[in-house]
């Protein structure tokens, strides 16, 4: 085998061996998603074990003295010409420069967006913790104590109150 086809091999294992499939796992919500996830799994581990198994092991040398002795000589040292002669073209990758800048422009993209994300779920959480605890007081609040928590509201509603406009 050549030298590129094991080292795509030994890549890929490496990779698969990175990959906390757990951890994202954990973050999966829906059943349907976690079908497709499985699946994904799946399918990642049989190509990663065809790599090993298929790319990453070197042929074995031809035994041309054994040929010899069963074939005769003069035929054998034909066809071992013949073979050495083989000029077998190397692998050259042309696909991974292409597409690589492509790759890590959609790497930090998703780095950009899980970062966005955690701030959202932040300003969602304490949101609803501010609900949480607007729903447990709200039966002996105040309108001052509420409009404490929500000076916006107070200066909205005296802007009404003085202009007159009660809304019809």
């Amino acid at each position: 085998m050549s030298g590129a086809g094991k080292k795509i091999a030994d890549a890929t294992f490496k990779v698969g061996k990175s990959i906390d499939w757990e951890g994202m796992a954990k973050l999966i919500v829906s059943d349907e998603a976690r079908k497709e996830f499985a699946t994904l799994r799946r399918t990642f581990d049989e190509v990663n074990s065809q790599l090993q198994t298929k790319f990453s092991q070197e042929p074995q040398p031809i035994d041309w003295e054994y040929y010899r002795k069963g074939i005769g000589p003069k035929l054998v040292d034909m066809y071992k010409e013949a073979y050495e002669s083989i000029e077998i073209p190397k692998y050259v990758d042309t696909v991974t420069p292409q597409y690589q800048p492509k790759f890590d422009a959609l790497v930090e993209e998703l780095k950009e967006a899980e970062q966005q994300s955690l701030k959202e779920s932040e300003r969602l959480e304490k949101e609803i913790a501010d609900v949480q605890e607007l729903k447990t007081k709200l039966g002996t609040m105040t309108a001052d104590e509420y409009f404490e928590k929500h000076p916006e509201l107070k200066k909205k509603f005296d802007d009404e109150i003085r202009n007159d406009y009660w809304g019809y």
